[in-house]
C-alpha cells in the first residue's frame, strides 16, 4: 500500500501541473489524468484537482461538449468526447460534499439537464444522473434549480427506457425520494401531475419485478406519493393513463412482500399502500387476477385478499398489546409515550381500514362478477375475521376495565366491530352482550357525548331489537336512551354529519322495535327522554319533503304518546303547547296523504286535539275565576 501510494503522488503532482498549464491541451490531459487513477473516495486528491482547475474551464469543456463554445485544442469534432470527459469530471468532483454544494455546481444543473435531454440512451446519461442526485443531496438550492429547470419532465420521459433494476434507476428513484423529502407533494402534483403519474407507474413496474432493496425504495417512494393525503390530482392523472398495468404491478409487489419474509416495518408499508389502492380503486382491487408480462405469471385470484387480511390481524393483535401496555402501564406524561401512542394508533387505524374493506367485500361477494371467492377461501376469511374482532373485544374489555372511555383508538375499534356484527350479528354473542353498553358509551377525542360509537352500531342494534331477547338485552344495560339520544342528534338542529344517511331509518327502526315491545321489555323512560326527540321529529319534518321520512315521524310520534301522555309531556319546561300542536299537524298530515280523510280521520285528529281544547277551556275558566273575584271585590 505505501509502494503504491509513493507511486500515486508523483501522478497526482504531475496532473496538477498540468491542470494548472496555460494551454487547454494541457489541461484536457490533466484531467485525463485525473479520471484514469484518482479514487472516488479520495476526496482530499479530488479537492486538490479540482482547486487546480478551476470552474471556469470545466464550465467551458461543458459547453463545447454541448456545442455552445469552443477550447484552443481542438474545434468541434470531439463534442461527444469533451462532454463525455466534462460529465465524468463534475460527477467525479461532486462526490465531494464541499464541492457538490457550490453555487458553480448548482448553476451547472440547468446544462446537465439539457445534455441528458439530447442524448437519452448515451452513456453520458449515467454521469448526469449521478451529478445530479450528488449536487441535490449536497445543497437545497440544487433540489431548487433542477425543479425549476423541469427536472421532473425529463425524468418523466426517460424514465420508461431504463433497465429494469439498472444503476441508472436506481440513482432516479433515489434522487426522487430527495425530491419529495424537500418539496411539497402538492406542489409537485400541481405543476407535473401528468409527469409524476408516469413516474408511479414505471415505479409501480419496479416495485413488481425486482427482488433486491430498491423494491423496498420503490415502496417507500409509491406509498410517499399514493398515500399521500395531498395526492389528488396525482390520483386522477393515473386514472387517465392508458391502461391500469400499475395497479396490478402495486399488487403484486405487495403479494411479494407480504409472503416473504421480510420486517415487519415493511409489511407495515405494504398493507399501508394495499390500504390506498383499495381506497383508490375499491375493494374488488384485491381480488383481481391479471398477468402481466414482466411478472411470474398469473396469481391465483385470492391470494393478496388471504394475506392482507392475514397481516392486517398480525398487526391488530401486536398493535393493541403494544397500545394497552403504553396507556395503562408505561410511564404517562412522557414525550416518548406520547409519540409512540400516536404513531400505533395511526397504523392500527390503517389495518382496521383493511378488515373493514375485507368485511364489506364478503358482503357483497354475491354481486361479484365471475364469483372469484369460492367456499373454501370464505371459510378461512371469516374464521381470521373472527380471531380480530375477538382480539379488539379484548382490547376494548380492558379499556373498561381501565375506566377508559374516551379515544380515537376506541371509537375506531368500535366502528370495525359494528361493521362486522352488522353482517354477522350472533358473533361474539356472550362478549358483545357483557360489552354493549360500554360500547354505546365511548366517544372520539374530540366528543362531548357517545354519538358516533351508537351510529356504528346502529346496524347490529336495528337487527336484535327485532326480537325481544335484542330489546332486552338492549334495554337492560341502557343502550336505549342512547339510541334515542342519537336519533335526536340525527334529525334535529344539531351540527352533527354521518356518511350514510341511512343512519337515520336504522335509528327510526331500532326505536320503534323498542317502543313496539315495550311492555315486555319494560323500558325504564320518562318525559325528558322523549321531549328532546319530539322537538327534532318535529324539525325533521319540517324540513323535509320526503312522505317516508314524515311517515316515519309520526309513527314515532303516535307510539310516544302511547308509552305516555301530553299532559306528562307539557309539565317538561322544554316542551309547550307550539311543540305539541306541530305534532299533531305531522300526523294529520300523514294521515291526509293516505287518502284516510273520512271520519275516522277525523276522529283521531279530534283524540289528538282534546288535550289541546281542555287546556283552552281550563285557562279560560280561570280568567273568568279572576274576573268573578274582581266584580266582588
Amino acid at each position: 500500500m505505501e509502494t503504491t501510494q509513493q507511486e500515486q503522488n508523483p501522478n497526482l503532482e504531475d496532473c496538477i501541473k498540468l491542470l494548472k498549464g496555460e494551454r487547454d491541451e494541457q489541461r484536457l490531459a490533466g484531467l485525463l489524468l485525473v479520471t484514469k487513477f484518482c479514487k472516488a473516495e479520495d476526496h482530499s486528491s479530488l479537492r486538490r484537482v479540482y482547486d487546480a482547475v478551476g470552474p471556469r474551464f470545466l464550465e467551458r469543456l461543458l459547453r463545447t461538449g454541448m456545442g455552445k463554445g469552443t477550447v484552443s485544442s481542438g474545434g468541434d469534432n470531439n463534442r461527444d468526447a469533451y462532454l463525455c470527459l466534462s460529465v465524468t469530471v463534475l460527477a467525479s468532483f461532486c462526490r465531494v460534499p464541499e464541492i457538490a454544494s457550490l453555487e458553480d455546481m448548482v448553476l451547472k444543473v440547468p446544462l446537465i439537464l439539457e445534455a441528458m435531454s439530447t442524448r437519452n440512451g448515451s452513456s453520458v446519461v449515467e454521469e448526469c444522473y449521478e451529478f445530479l442526485y450528488l449536487v441535490s443531496t449536497a445543497s437545497g438550492n440544487g433540489i431548487t434549480r433542477f425543479y425549476e429547470s423541469g427536472g421532473i419532465r425529463i425524468l418523466a420521459s426517460q424514465m420508461s427506457s431504463m433497465q429494469d433494476g439498472s444503476h441508472l434507476m436506481e440513482i432516479s428513484i433515489k434522487l426522487l425520494q430527495l425530491i419529495l423529502s424537500r418539496m411539497s407533494l402538492e406542489i409537485i402534483q400541481n405543476d407535473y401531475s401528468s409527469e409524476l403519474s408516469v413516474i408511479v407507474a414505471e415505479i409501480a413496474k419496479q416495485f413488481a419485478v425486482l427482488h433486491n432493496s430498491l423494491k423496498f425504495d420503490s415502496l417507500h417512494l409509491l406509498n410517499a406519493m399514493i398515500s399521500s393525503k395531498d395526492s389528488a390530482q396525482l390520483l386522477d392523472a393515473l386514472r387517465l393513463l392508458p391502461n391500469d398495468s400499475w395497479s396490478h404491478y402495486i399488487r403484486i409487489g405487495i403479494i411479494a412482500i407480504l409472503q416473504n419474509r421480510v420486517a415487519a416495518a415493511e409489511r407495515l408499508q405494504a398493507l399501508i399502500l394495499a390500504e390506498s389502492m383499495v381506497s383508490i380503486s375499491g375493494e374488488d382491487w384485491l381480488i383481481s387476477q391479471v398477468s402481466t408480462n414482466d411478472a411470474q405469471g398469473p396469481t391465483p385470484a385470492d391470494m393478496c385478499l388471504l394475506l392482507v387480511l392475514e397481516q392486517s390481524r398480525v398487526e391488530i393483535a401486536v398493535l393493541l398489546d403494544e397500545l394497552a401496555y403504553l396507556k395503562y402501564k408505561a410511564p404517562q406524561d412522557t414525550s416518548t409515550t406520547a409519540e409512540a401512542i400516536f404513531s400505533k394508533r395511526r397504523n392500527v387505524a390503517v389495518a382496521y381500514s383493511l378488515v373493514e374493506k375485507i368485511i364489506k367485500l364478503i358482503s357483497n361477494v354475491d354481486e361479484n362478477d365471475g364469483n372469484l371467492l369460492d367456499e373454501r377461501t370464505l371459510t378461512k376469511l371469516i374464521c381470521q375475521l373472527n380471531e380480530t374482532i375477538a382480539v379488539v373485544l379484548e382490547y376494548l374489555e380492558d379499556a373498561r376495565d381501565h375506566q377508559q372511555r374516551k379515544g380515537d383508538d376506541l371509537l375506531a375499534s368500535v366502528r370495525i366491530i359494528g361493521s362486522y356484527l352488522a353482517e354477522v350479528p350472533l358473533a361474539c354473542e356472550e362478549k358483545v352482550r357483557v360489552l354493549l353498553g360500554y360500547m354505546l358509551s365511548v366517544e372520539g377525542e374530540d366528543e362531548q357525548s357517545p354519538f358516533y360509537s351508537v351510529c356504528f352500531l346502529l346496524p347490529f342494534l336495528c337487527q336484535i331489537t327485532m326480537e325481544l331477547q335484542g330489546c332486552k338485552t338492549l334495554a337492560s344495560c341502557g343502550g336505549h336512551k342512547a339510541v334515542l339520544d342519537c336519533l335526536s342528534k340525527l334529525i334535529g338542529s344539531y351540527d352533527y354529519i354521518v356518511e350514510d344517511k341511512g343512519c337515520i331509518f336504522l335509528a327510526c327502526d331500532t326505536t320503534m322495535n323498542l317502543l313496539l315491545k315495550k311492555d315486555k321489555v319494560q323500558l325504564m323512560l320518562d318525559e325528558l327522554n322523549f321531549v328532546d326527540l319530539l322537538k327534532a321529529l318535529v324539525y325533521w319534518s319540517e324540513n323535509t319533503d320526503d312522505m317516508s321520512s314524515m311517515m316515519m315521524a309520526s309513527s314515532i310520534c303516535a307510539l310516544i304518546f302511547d308509552y305516555t301522555s301530553e299532559e306528562a309531556l307539557l309539565t317538561h319546561p322544554d316542551f309547550n303547547y307550539s311543540t305539541l300542536s306541530r305534532l299533531y299537524q305531522l300526523i294529520a298530515r300523514c294521515l291526509a296523504s293516505s287518502g284516510q280523510v273520512n271520519y275516522e280521520f277525523l276522529f283521531v285528529i279530534w283524540s289528538y286535539f282534546r288535550f289541546f281544547l281542555l287546556a283552552l277551556l281550563s285557562t279560560f275558566m280561570e280568567l273568568m275565576s279572576w274576573l268573578i273575584w274582581l266584580v266582588f271585590i
